[in-house]
């Protein structure tokens, strides 16, 4: 547990709003996510989910393994997910606009396949500044922290390249271009965008889709 979320030095501000320890919700599931009944491009049924899969409030993240204020956002999103358990799922979009995040984005899905997927991110992240240079990306070396993470390195290359990781990296540049995605990380609240952005309107725009949900139930 010591070594997850590990950007406390890099998120210490945005963390203040949060109080407690930040963690990943452990016991969270990481599996397929439901498309949208109105087919909306937020979610797509290969989309990595973190919490409850039938969680009633949905936050979806546009974010990039190379991204730095990605990185900063990852202790307080476990926070969050650790704080409303029961309300909330996270699903995950990826978005590489930066060199080599097609790259990582294909570590990850890796990952996926052995089930590694939260300690390989955690990795990645920790250790963003070694590998995710911007204009001269260190991919091997992101290999490498995914193997010091424990994935299995000569089984992740070959799944890495599969057509079928091929195509879940096509279909979400696909739709982050029909959403509009122009920066990460882009967060979504129930299909809303926060009106500001920061971690206090993050947290503000759950909160309240939390109460609606529970207002309906």
């Amino acid at each position: 547990m010591n070594r997850r979320f590990f950007v406390a030095s890099t998120a210490a501000v945005a963390l203040s709003v949060f109080a407690g320890a930040a963690f990943w919700y452990r016991s969270s599931r990481i599996g397929p996510a439901p498309l949208a009944a109105d087919g909306d491009r937020l979610v797509r049924p290969h989309s990595p989910v973190v919490g409850r899969s039938d969680a009633p409030v949905t936050l979806v993240e546009f974010f990039d393994p190379s991204c730095e204020a990605c990185r900063a956002f990852h202790p307080i999103l476990g926070d969050i997910l650790g704080r409303h358990p029961e309300d909330l799922r996270l699903v995950l979009r990826y978005t590489p606009l930066h060199e080599g995040s097609d790259e990582a984005v294909r570590i990850l899905e890796a990952a996926r396949r052995q089930e590694k997927f939260e300690v390989v991110l955690d990795a990645l992240f920790e250790r963003q500044p070694e590998w995710a240079v911007h204009g001269a990306p260190d991919l091997e070396k992101a290999w490498a922290v995914a193997g010091a993470a424990g994935l299995d390195l000569e089984r992740g290359r070959r799944d890495a390249a599969l057509p079928e990781v091929e195509a879940v990296l096509k279909q979400d540049v696909a739709d982050l271009e029909t959403v509009g995605i122009e920066r990460t990380p882009t967060f979504f609240v129930d299909g809303r965008e926060p009106a500001e952005f920061g971690p206090r309107p993050l947290y503000e725009s759950i909160v309240a889709a939390i109460g609606r949900s529970r207002a309906a139930s």
